[in-house]
């Protein structure tokens, strides 16, 4: 079942090259009993279709729902990445929210950093057309999850010259601190980022249950245990809060409305980026967080503190765009891409590619760069195949890159693990 979490589970471990933990058949962390001190250890029944109140314990119309949203300063919604159905709830979201007047509206995604604002101003500007937004932005090195998922809320922002604000940071000063905690950074570094809290008892809690799922790595396991978890829980909490610091900088102390669009385990139970500003100001803010409905069970059940709105989605077959599984990287001197490691997941799965692989060309053409060759690859859709011409041990090959579907739900969570690495 794909819930978020294991989203956040996979994106934690950017850090921990080569480990991508396979989703589970249920998620036990929608049962914890933290958060909310009056709903957290209340269960409510999530059916597809359905959004239920956290105040209520009951099922909600979605024009009250998003009505009651517009009266907040900050609107989180929480998502699995590959979840398409996931992000068209959060464009009816920011459709409401920018059709209700008032404050002006802003969007914080999690999918860029800070630095590449000069690039979302562009792009909310009308400067770019969606191709040159994609090589302007490194869509597919920066984020490296299929265009189609977010394409209609990138677009509903330009038409509407919505700002899109970026509120990540670079991965490599979060490994920095997962590695030597905050005060590795350097002074510059610093500045980036601000001290992360990691006094909550709830949220530490929380994100130990993440990392204690029978799908964890070795080293994740036995004696290891807390001295991994250590790393990783200031890794978590560095990401919320410099993307807790630059949403409220998006709100302009106030006067904007800010829509923030993030992966589901960085705002379960008001823990993560929407408590942390909340503490800086203390402006009124509501959270949705989506969970996917087996199609073999009626219902999920969560805590009632999961969110303020906890919306119910029918699980999908497959997830509406192949994720391609092939890790590249370059070398000084080498124009050609290099495949980094046998494809554990994806579509290039169980084909006919290895470590060192040296890519000659792709249906005829030449590729250099990572983003250009992600580019090209993610104009294939489900029954086609692309054309590898490949030079291997010196000598050259054929491979064809089969976009077959996935069997069964459990083998299209492992096709979207390659979207969760870097």
């Amino acid at each position: 079942m794909k819930t978020g979490m294991t989203a956040i589970v996979a994106a934690l471990f950017l850090v921990l090259p080569g480990r991508s933990p396979a989703g589970e058949s249920e998620d036990l962390t929608l049962r914890l009993s933290v958060g909310n001190q009056r709903y957290k250890d209340k269960i409510v029944h999530i059916r597809p279709g359905s959004i239920v109140s956290a105040r209520t314990g009951r099922a909600m119309p979605e024009k009250a729902v998003l009505r009651d949203l517009q009266r907040a300063d900050f609107v989180y919604i929480g998502e699995t990445h590959d979840s398409l159905p996931m992000h068209e709830v959060q464009l009816r979201v920011l459709q409401a929210l920018h059709g209700a007047g008032g404050k002006d509206l802003a969007v914080g995604v999690e999918m860029f950093p800070a630095s590449s604002q000069a690039v979302l101003d562009r792009w909310s500007g009308g400067e770019l057309s969606e191709e040159d937004f994609l090589r302007a932005s490194r869509w597919y090195v920066t984020w490296n999850f299929h265009w189609g998922y977010y394409n209609g809320l990138f677009d509903f922002a330009r038409r509407n010259a919505v700002p899109v604000v970026g509120l990540n940071v670079a991965r490599e000063i979060i490994a920095k601190i997962r590695r030597g905690g905050w005060a590795s950074l350097s002074d510059e570094e610093k500045t980036l980022v601000p001290e992360p809290d990691l006094s909550n008892p709830d949220h530490r809690a929380l994100m130990k249950a993440v990392f204690s799922g029978e799908n964890m790595p070795p080293q994740m396991r036995g004696e290891g245990f807390e001295k991994v978890f250590e790393g990783l829980y200031r890794a978590q909490s560095a990401w919320d809060e410099v993307m807790a610091s630059n949403a409220d900088r998006a709100s302009d102390s106030g006067k904007r409305k800010v829509l923030v669009l993030a992966g589901s385990g960085h705002l379960i139970y008001n823990l993560g980026i929407n408590r942390r500003v909340f503490e800086r100001n203390g402006r009124p803010f509501r959270t949705v967080v989506c969970v996917s409905v087996p199609r073999d069970r009626p219902s999920v059940a969560v805590s009632r503190s999961l969110a303020d709105y906890i919306w119910g989605l029918a699980e999908e077959e497959r997830p509406a765009f192949p994720s391609v599984g092939l890790r590249l990287k370059t070398f000084d001197g080498l124009a050609n891409l290099v495949v980094e490691a046998k494809p554990a997941d994806g579509v290039a799965r169980g084909r006919d590619f290895e470590k060192g692989d040296v890519i000659l060309s792709v249906d005829g053409m030449l590729f250099s760069d990572l983003n250009e060759l992600r580019m090209h690859l993610a104009r294939y859709g489900w029954g086609e195949e692309a054309a590898f011409r490949l030079l291997r041990s010196g000598q050259e090959k054929t491979a064809v890159l089969k976009f077959d579907p996935p069997a069964s739900p459990a083998e299209a969570d492992k096709t979207a693990q390659e979207g969760r690495r870097p």
